[in-house]
């Protein structure tokens, strides 16, 4: 990866990656094209999920709205077009999306009366909803998740991670108290966590972002963060304590057990299409994707192995009866192309991170056993019996999936480093990129000089800080508190 070292204004040094022309861009670029998960679309800035990518998007969905409803929470539906003046009713909220906002100005052919917005998220139309449904602090809490897609216009895009148009889920709540409130915005970052670390095998730092970070109109933004594996940051998921701000902004009102007027407090949380994009660079090496098994579109792929026709008709007898046996405790698919070479397969089922592959032969078909190759390791497992199969690729599943977190875990410590002065970090950050560690009692500007020196920002203010005294990297001044750095996606 190309650096290029000069000098910002104030003469302090800059270190730019030239990511347009690295490897590692043209890598992943690649390995969604070819392992078919997305593809561009015809209007700039936007994608089209192929079904591969979709059926991926879908399982890590599937699991996260268990644990929605799991929490109380229910699914609703808003519209896709907001009034402008909605968004004007909360300053910070309506600067910090202005820019990226898709605005509608004509419909059936004539102007509108008001502009309508493409929502960027939905805090301001439900909230003109929940007004209508709050009175009493016997209607409270709502607690509403919506699955939907948004826009934001974005300048620079990159599949998945960073698009014009992307899906994502939502949620919205409103609490007749601040504790309520702050209990369930951390209540579900914690699902944040459990969805990345348990399903998705990438394991992720919990806590606060800055002021500076902070989702436009709310008090407190939470948020998860992973480590890719070229040592960049990927913000996962976010969960904000919204305050009484919209409340305020939309009148949510309601009468509180006192028989007072009170305005009820408030979350947003959400997840998004980014987390097939962490899938890739968390896990993917010089072969293609490497897929948990728990997402995994397909967690086992069974390729015949054959010469003659004779051969064929056996092994193919033999691996559609394996796969009758295995569908009903796995997803499995079964390569029966006859254009295709069993070493072209293996590297296309490689590249599109099957967990297991079955490698069926002539043999294997005259002794009742199969051949297990992992993906995550390329270990292969010779004259593995027929029966009993079940039980055997239902602990291997575990362990690959314990493995792949184990991996992503080693790596994110194995390229963590401590540091004590802001020489040190930025010597550290000279480069390449890793996480970065640091006692930290710095201000907005402060850390704004850290972005413009290194293009590095606090990445998160970890939560369960051990309660030793140090002093801020920058400032010198004393501190108590540690912040995780680097540079991010």
């Amino acid at each position: 990866m190309e650096v290029k070292e000069n000098l910002n204004e104030s003469g302090a040094d800059v270190f730019e990656y030239e990511e347009a022309d690295s490897d590692r861009s043209r890598w992943y670029t690649d390995t969604i094209i070819q392992s078919e998960l997305a593809d561009y679309a015809p209007v700039k800035g936007c994608m089209v999920i192929r079904p591969y990518g979709y059926a991926l998007w879908e399982n890590i969905k599937s699991a996260l709205d268990e644990m929605i409803k799991e929490t109380g929470h229910d699914n609703a539906y808003f519209p896709l077009f907001i009034p402008e003046s909605f968004l004007n009713k909360e300053k910070e909220h309506v600067e910090g999306f202005a820019p990226e906002c898709a605005v509608v100005t004509h419909g059936g052919g004539k102007k509108l009366e008001e502009p309508l917005i493409v929502r960027p998220t939905s805090e301001t139309i439900i909230n003109h909803m929940f007004s209508k449904w709050v009175q009493s602090w016997r209607d409270l809490p709502i607690l509403i998740n919506q699955w939907a897609n948004v826009v934001r216009w974005e300048m620079r895009t990159r599949l998945f991670l960073r698009t014009a148009e992307f899906l994502w889920q939502e949620g919205h709540t409103a609490h007749a108290t601040a504790q309520e409130a702050e209990d369930e915005a951390r209540l579900m970052l914690e699902c944040y966590r459990k969805l990345a670390e348990d399903w998705m095998a990438l394991p992720v730092l919990t806590g606060e972002k800055t002021a500076r970070e902070r989702f436009a109109g709310a008090d407190r933004t939470y948020c998860i963060e992973a480590m890719m594996r070229d040592g960049k940051a990927l913000q996962a998921g976010t969960s904000h304590f919204l305050g009484q701000n919209f409340a305020k902004a939309f009148d949510i009102q309601f009468q509180n057990k006192d028989g007072e007027l009170d305005y009820a407090w408030q979350t947003s949380w959400g997840v998004s299409t980014r987390l097939v994009g962490a899938i890739v660079l968390g896990h993917g090496d010089e072969k293609g994707l490497i897929l948990p098994p728990k997402i995994a579109p397909h967690q086992i792929v069974i390729v015949p192995i054959y010469k003659t026709d004779e051969e064929r008709e056996k092994v193919v007898e033999y691996s559609l009866k394996l796969k009758e046996e295995l569908k009903e405790k796995f997803r499995v698919q079964f390569d029966d192309r006859d254009n295709h070479t069993p070493g072209f397969k293996f590297n296309y089922w490689e590249q599109k991170g099957v967990p297991i592959r079955l490698n069926v032969g002539p043999k294997d078909v005259a002794n009742n056993v199969v051949e297990i190759a992992r993906r995550d390791t390329g270990e292969k497992i010779r004259n593995v019996s027929r029966n009993g199969l079940i039980n055997e690729l239902s602990g291997l599943m575990d362990q690959v999936q314990k493995s792949i977190f184990q991996s992503a875990l080693k790596f994110r410590q194995d390229n963590t480093v401590k540091v004590e002065t802001y020489d040190q970090f930025k010597e550290t950050l000279k480069g390449r990129n890793v996480f970065i560690e640091a006692y930290w009692d710095g201000n907005d500007e402060e850390e704004g000089r850290v972005k413009a020196d290194t293009k590095a920002t606090v990445r998160v203010l970890p939560f369960n800080q051990e309660e030793e005294e140090g002093k801020c990297m920058m400032s010198g001044r004393p501190t108590r508190q540690k912040a995780i750095f680097a540079r991010a996606y």
